[in-house]
């Protein structure tokens, strides 16, 4: 028998040997971005319903009913039926008409007095001028058919806060060495027609196409000696005096 080597260690193999080197424990944190690093983004999920095509619409055929029936100016009725096609989910459409009343929130109990017919304000039919000037302006009501006579005088007809009996108003304008300024949202559909002597009718203001299905007002413009002016003011206007609203109205035309 020989005897062993002192150097030799049997029960010890090189590669059993501890590695200085392995690797350390994973870091909790390793997952996160580092500083400075830009965020991943994250999906954006809006509340509610999505609302249909269908739905906006009948939204906006109860928006035009309550518009006839005095609870809604044209201005308004324009304002909340262009946040009705802009609406992304039901929650957006009900707002619209949360104020309003509808046979869906109705009691059901007895019914509730309501207010008399004859609280609604007077419809506007006549508004006439002799040697004189006339405004009508902020909230008032406009009958299905108005008619507006100026001799030797003036009106200024601002129909931004009017209530509109129907969708489809006329306007018989008439005027005798005077003049006349009608000033309507440029949302709402507009004709004009009738004919001068020794005058003119003239269309300023913006020239942006009126919404699908928006009111219809027509005006029929007669002219001797006189002039009338129909006005079509933007958005940026509906609270403007007179005065500014067609400076306004030149810029956008």
């Amino acid at each position: 028998m020989t005897a062993s080597d002192p150097d030799e260690r049997p029960d010890e193999r090189p590669d059993e040997r501890p590695d200085d080197h392995a690797a350390a424990p994973a870091d909790e944190h390793a997952d996160e971005p580092a500083a400075g690093a830009p965020a991943l983004p994250q999906p954006h999920v809006l509340p509610g319903v999505r609302a249909s095509d269908a739905e906006r619409e009948q939204v906006v055929q109860a928006l035009s009913e309550h518009a006839t029936t005095g609870r809604l100016t044209l201005l308004e009725l324009e304002e909340r039926i262009g946040l009705a096609y802009n609406a992304v989910t039901r929650d957006d459409l009900e707002r619209l008409t949360a104020d309003l009343p509808s046979e869906q929130n109705a009691p059901s109990g007895p019914a509730t007095p309501t207010a008399a017919p004859g609280k609604r304000r007077a419809a506007t039919r006549w508004i006439v001028a002799f040697m004189g000037g006339t405004e009508k302006r902020g909230r008032w009501r406009a009958a299905e058919r108005i008619n507006a006579v100026a001799v030797m005088g003036g009106h200024d007809i601002d129909l931004r806060h009017a209530e509109l009996d129907a969708d489809d108003t006329t306007i018989v304008a008439v005027t005798v060495m005077g003049g006349m300024d009608i000033y309507v949202p440029d949302t709402i559909d507009v004709e004009v027609g009738g004919f001068s002597l020794m005058g003119g009718t003239g269309e300023r203001g913006s020239r942006r196409p009126a919404r699908a299905g928006a009111p219809r007002i027509r005006i029929l413009a007669y002219n001797l000696m006189g002039g009338i002016d129909v006005w079509r003011l933007p958005e940026e206007a509906k609270d403007l005096p007179l005065k500014k609203a067609r400076q306004v109205a030149k810029k956008a035309g």
